[in-house]
């Protein structure tokens, strides 16, 4: 029995939900064998449940670290390590070891780690994010190990065509693949892109200053790193306030990041439909739909304004 760290009755049964029980065996022999490759101690579980599983440790070699256990044939896990390595700790945190074949990384444990969300200041969380972003995007050295964004737009919106039970949302989506499309043609960079740039993946460092974390890893046009952020400032209500806040964000990002306005809004809209899409592939269940609905069909009413 793993002696490092214990999980509880509801994290188990909440990785065995999400990931299945031969996952959770996985990580129980994982902790075990990488507490004594890299010398870690206080273990403190992060229960996101996301693509990986999270832990904050301590190790002896590297001091404080975040060990990310996945599955490694999870394509996630493969193209945040090699982002990481490329940025090589320039606005993102270092990556000290991996063990890819295995789908596990060792990376710097950004202190105190404050996520930008708690920002209270709009306009510092708005100058935060521009002064990150301008100057981010470089090429990739290997392209074809990551995805596109174009691919990722493409393989949601097939999927969703198959799901009978919304076929509402299915027409947002099909939408939202012919705008990035368009877009895709007026800004045809091909550059390596965080994949998921929002406020919870920008942390305070110790300096002050902030530092990126978990890349997706995805090639497109750095503006298509824009939209993430956006959305992450809608609100839990829809309402004429947000609508207004949403414009305001969006006319300051054109004048700093010099994006014409009509093009945020399309990246927003694409985003946006993409989010809500993978929130059903990933089990919101049809009492969640009209939420889910609304949402879009806020980003589609900033699209048409």
């Amino acid at each position: 029995m793993n002696k490092r760290y214990c999980f509880n009755q509801n994290e188990i049964e909440n990785i065995i939900k999400r990931f299945g029980k031969e996952f959770y065996e996985k990580v129980l022999r994982d902790i075990d064998v990488y507490a004594v490759k890299w010398t870690l101690t206080s273990f403190q579980f992060i229960p996101s449940y996301s693509a990986n599983l999270v832990f904050k440790c301590y190790s002896e070699n590297f001091g404080s670290v975040v060990l990310k256990i996945g599955n490694h044939s999870f394509r996630e896990i493969f193209t945040e390590f090699n982002t990481l390595c490329q940025y090589n700790g320039r606005r993102f945190c270092g990556v000290f070891d991996a063990d890819i074949e295995n789908g596990v990384i060792l990376e710097e444990c950004v202190q105190p780690g404050n996520p930008l969300r708690d920002e209270s200041s709009l306009d510092k969380r708005l100058s935060v994010f521009c002064s990150l972003y301008k100057g981010l995007h470089i090429t990739p050295a290997k392209a074809e190990i990551y995805p596109t964004y174009t691919e990722w737009i493409g393989r949601i919106t097939e999927y969703m065509s198959k799901r009978q039970d919304c076929k509402e949302l299915y027409l947002y989506m099909k939408k939202a693949k012919d705008i990035c499309l368009s877009v895709s043609t007026l800004y045809p960079q091909k550059m390596l892109l965080h994949g998921d740039f929002h406020h919870d993946n920008i942390l305070l460092g110790n300096d002050g200053e902030y530092i990126i974390i978990d890349p997706k890893g995805v090639i497109g046009d750095p503006v298509f790193d824009v939209p993430r952020f956006i959305l992450n400032e809608f609100g839990d209500e829809i309402t004429t306030e947000l609508y207004k806040k949403i414009n305001d964000i969006i006319g300051i990002l054109e004048k700093k990041l010099n994006i014409p306005n009509d093009i945020l809004k399309q990246c927003l809209y694409v985003e946006t439909a993409m989010g809500v899409c993978w929130s059903v592939e990933d089990g919101s269940t049809p009492e969640e739909y009209p939420s889910l609905i609304k949402k879009v069909a806020f980003a589609e009413t900033i699209l048409n304004t």
